[in-house]
């Protein structure tokens, strides 16, 4: 499989970590309901289909990248900074 790393170009996927779905990025406000961080910490989906995951870039860059691709087909659909996503 190749990631097109936003700054790096096309690579081949050892060079990157894979790390999980994005909601990682959706994390509780500090005070939240234990139950929200048992949600967080714990319960995942693993559909079939297409997904957004975290990546680094750990040979490359050091970016993070949010990847969508499909779970099904194993087509990688795009990719983007998740610095990128924060603005």
């Amino acid at each position: 499989m190749r990631l097109t790393c936003p700054l790096c170009g096309a690579r081949d996927r050892r060079e990157f970590t894979y790390y999980g779905s994005d909601d990682y990025l959706n994390r509780p406000e500090a005070g939240a309901a234990p139950e929200a961080w048992d949600n967080y910490l714990h319960l995942r989906d693993n559909p079939a289909g297409v997904t957004r995951d975290l990546w680094y870039h750990e040979t490359g860059c050091g970016s993070w990248l949010v990847v969508t691709r499909n779970t099904v087909t194993h087509e990688v659909l795009g990719a983007e900074l998740v610095a990128e996503r924060a603005k």
